[in-house]
């Protein structure tokens, strides 16, 4: 928690008046923090991240200038080239994934098949076992000598 102390702000310079607050509660530190100052007395204050930039100008014909975008081209060359492999190695993988996809709906389509030829088969193999049983306490007709034509 910073607060800000009760000191007046130091003399304004460029713009910018420095506000000192406490970096902790126990008060025994002061940090100075710079705050944009314009002319209505408000305004937007800097993000920390564009403080500390230099916004000098930068010579184009430079050596570092050149060995900075070269490096970048490289690095955007390279970026691009994996996002490219990338797009190509998915596109690979989908086009397994279909030819895969068909096989085993293939594979389905036939298997599904045979269940059904097996099924039939076994109903009908069953249906004449039960023909061929017969019920428990019924003898079959069998030809008597004894008990014939008397």
């Amino acid at each position: 928690m910073s607060k800000t102390s009760p000191q007046p702000p130091s003399a304004e310079a460029n713009g910018v008046s420095v506000i000192y607050t406490q970096a902790h509660s126990s008060g025994l530190q002061q940090v100075p923090q710079l705050v944009p100052v314009s002319p209505a007395g408000g305004g937007k204050a800097v993000p920390p991240s564009r403080q500390g930039k230099k916004s000098s100008f930068v010579d184009r014909n430079s050596d570092e200038y050149r060995q900075r975008r070269e490096r970048n081209n490289m690095a955007v060359k390279k970026s691009r080239l994996k996002s490219k492999q990338k797009a190509q190695d998915t596109l690979q993988r989908v086009n397994q994934l279909k030819e895969e996809n068909e096989r085993l709906e293939a594979k389905i389509k036939l298997l599904t098949k045979e269940l059904s030829v097996l099924k039939d088969l076994f109903l009908e193999h069953a249906h004449n076992l039960a023909d061929n049983v017969q019920p428990v306490g019924t003898e079959p007709p069998t030809a008597n000598p004894d008990s014939s034509g008397q």
